[in-house]
């Protein structure tokens, strides 16, 4: 009966790893596709442009579509491609809610790996899942602080959504992250961007996911009625708080932020959870 037990216990030990592996891979396969995507833009040739780097953002999708309703155009740099792009991404999210942030998206897949490097650098060994690192970074902010500074992605959305009834270029062409990051095409303003995004994702896990993302705010109501969310079983939890200290997003407690918008869908809880089937991916109605 023992022996069977932990033949169990090993194999949903399996199961979690794979549902860890296959998120970095998908992670890595769409930084790398994103990179790729920029290295086109500065390779030599005419044919190898193939359109501006800002057509393949959802984000651009979001910010051209009251020029596309009034006129019928776009704005610079975008395209309809950014309008199939979107719904790809808004189709992920009607099902699985914020999963475009905790799998798919490369800013997110960046700030993880800077914050792994600040996490080794400040004097973190090897991760154990469910303990606190003694590395100094990345640090939390202080909850109070923390919780008013998240409305401030809501606040950029709205200020994007007006101005880009009012620009030819999408509002965020300028400093968007993205393009700092991966177009490889440095203006000063991109480089101090640059910079700036290093340096607070090292400090502060996810900074830009948390705080200033304006398509994660967009596409956080969708955490609300999306049918694919992991579940909880309250009885079984132990309230032993090892999800608090692996979620990215700083949810916490965790059992109770399980349709939070801030939730990425990451699954980094359903990893770290000790007690076997008590976090698990569902398909629910409500």
């Amino acid at each position: 009966m023992r022996w069977r037990k932990k033949t169990s216990n090993a194999k949903k030990k399996k199961k979690r790893a794979s549902i860890a592996q296959s998120r970095r891979r998908t992670q890595v396969f769409f930084a790398v596709a994103t990179f790729l995507i920029g290295l086109r833009h500065v390779m030599p040739g005419e044919g190898s442009t193939g359109g501006s780097f800002d057509a393949f953002c959802p984000m651009g999708g979001i910010e051209t579509l009251w020029r596309y309703v009034v006129s019928g155009k776009t704005l610079r740099a975008t395209n309809l491609l950014n309008f199939a792009i979107l719904l790809g991404v808004v189709g992920v999210g009607l099902v699985a809610g914020r999963a475009f942030c905790g799998w798919m998206c490369p800013l997110g897949t960046m700030q993880d790996m800077l914050a792994g490097w600040a996490r080794r650098l400040s004097g973190g060994k090897r991760r154990i899942r469910g303990k606190r690192s003694k590395a100094r970074f990345p640090m939390q902010v202080p909850p109070r602080i923390d919780r008013w500074a998240r409305y401030l992605k809501y606040v950029v959305l709205a200020g994007v959504l007006v101005a880009s009834t009012m620009t030819l270029y999408p509002p965020l062409y300028s400093f968007c992250p993205a393009r700092a990051v991966f177009s490889l095409h440095l203006t000063p303003l991109l480089a101090s961007v640059l910079v700036t995004f290093v340096i607070t994702s090292m400090l502060v896990q996810r900074f830009w996911c948390k705080y200033l993302c304006p398509l994660g705010a967009a596409l956080s109501i969708f955490n609300k009625f999306a049918p694919l969310r992991i579940h909880i079983d309250q009885q079984q939890c132990t309230l032993c708080h090892r999800c608090d200290v692996d979620c990215p997003m700083a949810l916490i407690p965790v059992q109770d932020n399980m349709r939070s918008l801030e939730c990425i869908q990451c699954m980094e809880c359903m990893e770290t959870c000790a007690v076997p089937e008590t976090v698990s991916i569902r398909l629910s109605r409500h």
